[in-house]
């Protein structure tokens, strides 16, 4: 029997909801049983591939081609488990399905309603395609009391209805704030959060109160009494030095015992967080330290790179190093004279990004790490980048670019309009819509045999996940490869390059897809630790 646990949010927003629900996935693998984590999004975006980092952080993409909410990532950092288009949906993406319906005349003319039909297909929804496991746990984005937000709230509560005693559980994530000036934590914003679910129907079974200090127990009597819920349901759910420690601090105020206690289940002995606790132990004992600069241009929010970001730190666990990142706006490299940012770093990492602006001052991060034999990786567009860098310098086409920018004699980066998936072949059209239009999901690879990367991954058939409209245009591969810089891996049907190297450089790859996105901090992506490696040994240089 599937159970099913739904967080909800209350009070602010980013109080860390999804990695509440990754950690108590983590917890409750730990204990023997399976899971699947879901996310609900109130907004009218069908997905958020169109939306600006800026507005939503990075865009998650799974193996089956669906650009998701960046909770995702933590879902599958945090528990391994794949997640697929089944694991996010949107209200754009209900209503576009309902109106679809509407215009075939399937409901035979009947009037169209949020209850019953938006609240049957958000239910429908989560209870679909569930594949058997033990737990489903299933976020709901913003916070209770969003008007945006009520027909998933009115979706769970009937599911806590309709569903058997005893299957679900929902879990509240509030704030618990300290007053500096009062000298004291205030209960109010949870007790009027509660209130506000309560009035839609929803007794939280369990309170998750954010804080940066212990809560007093006079506190905890306080909201279980006012909020309705068992003292021992209150949980503290304090800030840590390292994500990967929530699993841990979460089993010690006990999440994990109070869960199987909603359920009826029994609380046979303690998890098993060797892993957790190992990864932790590497973190905060680090043997040494590397600094690597990201050159990126959504430098302002760290969360439009937040895959990246732990991916990079999955390499420091592999080496037993922390790893300091350094962010470089990529547009104050496009000033003369400002390399010099450059100078103090032991690894150079130029992420994906889309439009013109920045690229030159990515081209010139590239420029920097191929000729001072600086560590250089270049992702997605950060390998555009690389290659435009090396066909302007050294082969005498000053005029190399990219489609993407305009009109080009030289386009070394061009629009994909045509590739295979799965023995089809997917074309579009540059004036096409921009949603779900990218090369998007997990596709194979072909590495060139005794190649760097190759090596790297002890293989030469690879699979990784592509979010790209442009790709490097094969015809500019002779001129490439006479620089030196090598095409060590393509498509199967050897049309689309995939990866390139500089043999004779220390350490500097540049690949197409997003090794990010299958890093794990007890996995750490192969490339991330190769590069991570190739840092140490450059600050060793120093």
């Amino acid at each position: 029997m599937t159970r099913y646990i739904f967080i909800t949010g209350g009070v602010v927003s980013s109080l860390g909801k999804g990695l509440a629900s990754a950690a108590l996935g983590a917890l409750l693998q730990a204990r023997g049983y399976s899971v699947r984590l879901r996310k609900l999004d109130p907004y009218l975006n069908v997905d958020p591939g169109t939306m600006s980092p800026y507005q939503h952080g990075e865009v998650y993409v799974t193996d089956d081609g669906a650009e998701t909410d960046l909770d995702l990532g933590h879902y599958e950092r945090f528990t391994g488990v794949p997640a697929a288009k089944a694991d996010n949906i949107t209200t754009g993406r209900i209503y576009q399905d309902i109106i679809a319906r509407e215009r075939r005349g399937d409901y035979l003319g009947g009037t169209v309603q949020v209850i019953p039909h938006v609240t049957d297909a958000i239910k429908d929804f989560v209870l679909s395609e569930n594949g058997g496991v033990d737990f489903v746990l299933c976020e709901i984005g913003g916070t209770v009391g969003d008007i945006e937000g009520l027909p998933f709230f009115e979706a769970i509560r009937q599911l806590g209805n309709e569903l058997p005693r005893g299957q679900t559980c929902f879990i509240h994530l509030t704030l618990m704030p300290y007053i500096p000036s009062a000298g004291e934590m205030k209960t109010k914003p949870t007790q009027h959060s509660v209130k506000e679910l309560r009035s839609i129907g929803i007794q939280p079974d369990i309170l998750m109160c954010r804080c940066d200090r212990p809560i007093p127990v006079d506190e905890r009597r306080k909201i279980a009494l006012f909020c309705n819920v068992r003292p021992s349901a209150v949980i503290q759910a304090m800030d840590v030095d390292t994500i990967y420690d929530v699993p841990s601090a979460y089993h010690t105020e006990g999440l994990d015992t109070e869960v199987l206690s909603v359920f009826g289940l029994p609380d046979k002995g303690t998890p098993d967080l060797s892993k957790w606790n190992a990864i932790t132990h590497a973190i905060r004992e680090p043997e040494g330290e590397v600094t690597i600069a990201i050159v990126g241009k959504y430098t302002g929010l760290k969360d439009a790179y937040k895959s990246l970001m732990e991916s990079l730190a999955h390499g420091g666990i592999a080496n037993k190093v922390r790893v300091n990142l350094k962010w470089l706006e990529s547009e104050i490299f496009e000033d003369p004279d400002t390399v010099h940012h450059l100078e103090d770093v032991d690894g150079i990492l130029v992420p994906g990004g889309f439009g013109e602006r920045g690229s030159e001052g990515k081209i010139a991060a590239a420029n920097f790490a191929r000729t001072r034999d600086v560590p250089f990786f270049g992702i997605c567009f950060g390998m555009q980048m690389a290659v435009i860098e090396a066909l302007r310098n050294q082969a005498d086409l000053p005029q190399a670019s990219s489609t993407e920018f305009g009109p080009t004699n030289e386009p070394v980066v061009g629009l994909m309009t045509e590739w295979m998936h799965h023995n089809e072949l997917v074309t579009r059209g540059a004036d096409g819509d921009l949603g779900g239009t990218m090369r998007l999901g997990a596709y194979e690879a072909q590495l060139k045999a005794g190649s760097r990367i190759a090596d790297i991954y002890g293989s030469t058939t690879i699979s990784e996940r592509h979010r790209h409209r442009y790709e490097v245009n094969m015809t500019y591969r002779d001129r490439l490869e006479a620089t030196g810089m090598v095409v060590s891996g393509v498509s199967p049907d050897g049309l689309l390059p995939e990866t390139i190297e500089i043999p004779t450089h220390p350490w500097y790859i540049g690949v197409q897809y997003h090794p990010e996105l299958k890093s794990k901090p007890f996995a750490p992506h192969p490339l991330f630790s190769s590069f991570i490696e190739a840092a140490l040994a450059q600050s060793r240089l120093v």
